[in-house]
């Protein structure tokens, strides 16, 4: 099927074929990860498309994952520090506190090299979902953490 589009700039119509939805995009989990270190991002990025079926945003601050928070994400993975871009960006704390003064009900889960009980807890104090430390099995924990596509209304947190 064609429709018809009248261009603004040269007044001419044109015939192009109808767009069709993908409803199979509507049904992926939308998955911001924000982490500063971009290689590990990048590794994280892959994995998850390799092994399910996400739409991914990436950010490298907490600045740039709040300035696209409008895009609705289901869930949040965030780095714990967030200081190697920029000495004075946001950290994960402040970047999950902006995230839940916005929207209480995003899943956000929290990623660190730092394997310490009080950092964990501090991160719970502040309404984390979970908080998993980055290693070789950290895709597998995070993998954990994430919903089913089909559940993802059943998931969010209080």
């Amino acid at each position: 099927m064609e429709s018809k589009i009248n261009t603004h700039e040269t007044g001419i119509q044109v015939n192009q074929p109808e767009v069709v939805i993908d409803r199979k995009e509507e049904n992926q989990i939308k998955l911001f990860m924000v982490d500063d270190d971009a290689v590990f991002l990048k590794l994280l990025e892959i994995e998850f498309l390799e092994n399910a079926d996400f739409k991914i945003e990436t950010y490298s601050t907490g600045e740039l994952c709040m300035e696209n928070i409008s895009n609705k994400p289901d869930v949040i993975i965030l780095d714990y520090h967030l200081d190697g871009v920029h000495r004075d960006a946001m950290n994960g704390l402040e970047t999950l506190d902006q995230i839940k003064a916005i929207n209480p009900d995003i899943p956000v889960v929290m990623l660190s090299s730092q394997d310490r009980i009080d950092d964990a807890i501090n991160c719970m104090h502040h309404k984390a979902f979970d908080y998993v430390v980055k290693s070789e099995t950290a895709f597998l924990r995070l993998k954990k953490s994430l919903p089913p596509s089909s559940n993802i209304g059943n998931w969010r947190c209080n």
